[in-house]
């Protein structure tokens, strides 16, 4: 409502593809690309998880991601546009339960910097946001469990969805010769955890 017609919304699945060329057969020419579709699914330890949640997770946040940055590349080159990416802090970061998602994320995070290393020259700006704790309705996707998703937040002062979607606008605002490659993000109460270590347990 604010920005009239300087944005156009569609409605489609990412994984389809029949439905991304759709979309982007019916897109007006774009300056900024976020690619923001993202999916995470199941807690389970790599060896209890479901190869289909895997799998959807990597035709979302992979599959999806690049096949609309390409289709989107021409006109964004053309335009001396920007890419947004939105990684995770998953991506650097490890924790049990995590296995595909944070190796899509990682992913994620390296196609970014090499879309900069290629598009040298071109005036496209590229950047990889990665998120840490962001209350919204991901984590109970991502658990299937409303108490789960309520405990995870509760006391925590998590980031909100208002914050992420300022700092895009931050990025995608910058001056034209201005690059930020890649923005870790974290609520002040979270921090990456130090080693750990199981012991053998003695009798």
């Amino acid at each position: 409502r604010e920005l009239g017609g300087a944005v156009t919304t569609l409605t489609f699945d990412a994984t389809d593809a029949a439905a991304r060329d759709a979309a982007v057969a019916a897109l007006p020419p774009i300056d900024c690309l976020v690619n923001n579709a993202g999916l995470a699914r199941g807690t389970s330890p790599a060896q209890e998880a479901a190869l289909d949640d895997w799998m959807a997770m990597i035709d979302t946040n992979i599959v999806a991601l690049v096949a609309l940055t390409r289709a989107l590349l021409p006109g964004i080159i053309e335009r001396r546009g920007a890419i947004i990416n939105l990684s995770s802090v998953a991506a650097s970061y490890p924790y049990a339960g995590g296995n595909v998602y944070g190796g899509t994320k990682a992913f994620v995070r390296q196609f970014s910097l090499g879309l900069r290393s290629d598009l040298a020259g071109t005036g496209v700006r590229v950047t990889s946001i990665e998120p840490g704790m962001v209350e919204t309705e991901f984590t109970l996707v991502r658990t299937g469990d409303q108490a789960k998703s309520d405990a995870l937040y509760k006391g925590a002062n998590p980031m909100t969805a208002e914050d992420i979607a300022g700092t895009l606008l931050w990025v995608a605002t910058l001056p034209a010769h201005l690059n930020v490659n890649a923005l870790e993000l974290m609520p002040v109460s979270q921090s990456f955890a130090g080693f750990a270590v199981a012991r053998e347990s003695r009798a």
